[in-house]
């Protein structure tokens, strides 16, 4: 296991599935780890395993909820060292039938608030010689089927990281990417296709060894948090079960 002992992470989706693992492995490698989600009751029993943490309710949509986020998380413990957004939301609708809202919410989970708190990070993180870790997935590197969406925003969060990377080239920061497949998470358990929708198309997305476990996948991130991996910057990972391989 990596070490990072008295590092301080924020984490984002820890209510549950990746978040969560991610949370618990950083506490297990010894740091301290702040978890921002929307429910409080289930942040509550993440960390009731996690000693060293403390957690905040917020919808990382909203910049003024993930400047606060972050400013109680320093208040909290002073200081930041990695940044982990994990939270993502995926909600498959034929394209032609989407709202403005609902491509207005695929946005905002999955690419609007890791920029936002990204954005209220960095003074923190280029103060401590920090990193990023933004959680894409393998939506951000081909296309899927009624997920118009949640394509795009994961494609843009992999430019988002791309461009922080060469931007912070020459600062004490690095941004890396992690793409998950399938896992087996609480937002696989409720997926819900489209009307008459054709699940030859919603296969090709599957991999051909199954869902992964979320601590398979956390693993990695919590390695490109680390200073273990202080070479890596820059670096988009496919963690997919082998779906990429053919």
């Amino acid at each position: 296991m990596v070490d990072m002992q008295d590092k301080i992470a924020v984490v984002t989706g820890a209510s549950s599935g990746l978040g969560a693992a991610t949370a618990r492995l950083l506490s297990d490698a010894g740091a301290t780890v702040f978890g921002i989600a929307r429910d409080t009751t289930r942040l509550a029993e993440v960390f009731s395993a996690v000693p060293q943490g403390a957690y905040t309710r917020a919808d990382i949509g909203d910049p003024d909820a993930c400047r606060a986020a972050i400013a109680e998380a320093i208040d909290t413990f002073g200081a930041i060292d990695a940044l982990i957004n994990v939270a993502g939301d995926h909600r498959m609708r034929r394209t032609e039938s989407m709202t403005d809202q609902d491509w207005a919410d695929d946005l905002s989970v999955n690419l609007n608030g890791p920029f936002f708190l990204a954005r209220a990070a960095l003074p923190h993180l280029l103060e401590r010689g920090g990193s990023i870790v933004n959680v894409a997935s393998i939506a951000g590197m081909e296309g899927q089927a009624y997920s118009a969406g949640y394509c795009a925003a994961k494609h843009g969060l992999i430019g988002l990281t791309r461009a922080l990377a060469v931007e912070y080239t020459a600062d004490r920061l690095r941004v890396n990417a992690v793409c998950p497949g399938g896992m087996t998470t609480p937002q696989v358990a409720r997926f819900t296709a489209p009307d008459d929708a054709n699940f030859e198309l919603i296969m090709r997305s599957a991999a051909p060894r199954g869902l992964m476990d979320p601590l398979d996948v956390a693993r990695l991130i919590v390695f490109l948090a680390s200073d273990d991996a202080a070479a890596v910057h820059g670096a988009v990972y496919r963690v997919d079960n082998g779906k990429g391989a053919g």
